[in-house]
């Protein structure tokens, strides 16, 4: 393991070095997407149509075939009662844990309140809240109770009055009972214990025991953003959120043990991209030591090893001018600058991320559970036109159009030239009725 991580040592001295930066820039884009037309992609095609056309029938099949337990349609949801048994279990064996949820929460609600533009007043404008979202919280081998709040607290923020949250069974044939609590936290009452793109095309659609939701937010693995994909236009979506990324900026200032660490935080994941950029050869020398032995002290040695050759780099650039205009090309989910007082003033060029860490004692971590933006963040380039997930997401604007007959009248003339010069007798015409005498 130690030996093969000296490959993801990239260097600007090094043959073909443009093409070893595009084989990593792609790396995570092509674990994001199906190919389309490909054999996976058909599949996940036939699975949306299927629950279309059968509904619970169908995601019960599918639950049984992918996650291995059986479900009939009224086990889909999770009871008032095992909500609140959740909760209450958590608040008995480990208070503590409770009150960090309750400060993240009061965290991520006080940002998303202050950066909220939907209480704006504009005669010409009318913002109204989505009425029904649908929340994906992935099933991983662990927990993921921050997901909950990063999506449900912006929603809530902005005035969403029906929220339903989907996940996998993949804890003891049901969700884990952290995710289950934080829900009961936040006054979710609707929780279903079903996953990937069987769960997607239920929300989406409809189904005799799912309403029919109007937009679909959160991670998952590739079948959920491909399946997000697949119903874009019959409900709303967030972004293509794939395998987390992490591209770290650092000179000779930083720490190269904290960087190391900052890189497996999101290889752990895997998969999960971990990327340094530097303009210093002894620096990512450093880096790379540094990784080599940390890499060992983790319980899921060879996975994360793995994800590091598949997903990870560290890699060296002349000056921090090409660093810059390869990050914003990268366009990372996560983006930490650790370059001392330079950090700022680096920040300010990046124009492309889903959120830039600035400074050393800004992990990703931070903003995961506790800062107040949302973790639920765009990857694979999206960043380059997806935004952070936000209260702002979560509400619709209506323009609004008001004439009286002054200004219709001194506006007349020019309208109907427009519509003329289109050819639309007709627009035209009904301005032009109101005109006469």
């Amino acid at each position: 393991m130690s030996t093969e991580l000296d490959k993801i040592l990239i260097s600007y001295k090094q043959p073909n070095f443009e093409g070893k930066l595009e084989k990593l820039r792609f790396a995570v884009v092509h674990a994001t997407r199906f190919k389309i037309y490909s054999k996976d992609h058909k599949t996940l095609q036939e699975i949306i149509q299927n629950v279309f056309e059968h509904r619970d029938k169908a995601v019960a099949e599918y639950t049984e075939k992918f996650d291995g337990v059986k479900l009939t349609p009224e086990k889909f949801r999770v009871s008032a009662k095992d909500l609140e048994k959740a909760h209450k279990k958590i608040k008995e064996n480990n208070p503590e844990l409770l009150q960090s949820i309750r400060r993240a929460i009061k965290n991520v609600r006080k940002y998303q309140e202050e950066i909220f533009i939907g209480n704006k007043k504009h005669p010409g404008i009318k913002y109204t809240p989505i009425k029904r979202v649908g929340i994906c919280i992935p099933g991983a081998s662990v927990p993921l109770p921050s997901t909950v709040i990063m999506t449900a607290v912006p929603a809530q923020v902005a005035g969403v009055k029906e929220i339903a949250v989907v996940s996998p069974p993949t804890y003891k044939k049901s969700i884990h009972p952290i995710t289950l609590a934080v829900c009961y936290e936040l006054k979710i009452k609707e929780v279903y214990r079903i996953g990937g793109a069987q769960a997607i095309a239920a929300l989406a659609q409809g189904t005799e025991t799912i309403i029919k939701v109007d937009k679909i937010v959160g991670p998952g693995n590739q079948w959920v953003q491909m399946a997000k994909r697949e119903v874009f236009g019959l409900v709303n979506i967030d972004s293509i959120a794939g395998p987390s990324e992490v591209l770290i900026i650092a000179n000779e200032k930083a720490n190269p043990a904290w960087v190391a660490a900052d890189m497996l935080s999101q290889a752990e994941h895997n998969p999960g991209s971990a990327v340094v950029f530097t303009d210093s050869q002894e620096f990512a020398k450093k880096v790379l030591s540094e990784l080599k032995k940390q890499v060992k002290k983790l319980s899921r040695i060879e996975e994360t090893g793995e994800c590091l050759k598949r997903f990870g780099g560290i890699v060296v650039f002349e000056n921090m001018q090409d660093i810059i205009k390869c990050a914003n090309e990268f366009a990372a989910e996560h983006v930490e600058i650790q370059c001392g007082k330079d950090s700022r003033k680096i920040a300010e060029k990046i124009e492309n991320a889903g959120a830039i860490f600035i400074g050393d004692y800004s992990p990703v971590a931070v903003g995961d559970y506790w800062a107040g933006p949302s973790h639920t963040l765009p990857t694979g380039q999206t960043a380059k036109f997806f935004s952070a997930l936000s209260a702002n997401d979560f509400i619709k604007s209506t323009s609004i159009i008001e004439y009286d007959k002054k200004k219709l009248a001194e506006s007349a003339d020019d309208i109907i030239r427009l519509a003329e010069a289109e050819g639309l007798d007709a627009h035209a015409k009904s301005v032009r009725i109101r005109q006469e005498k």
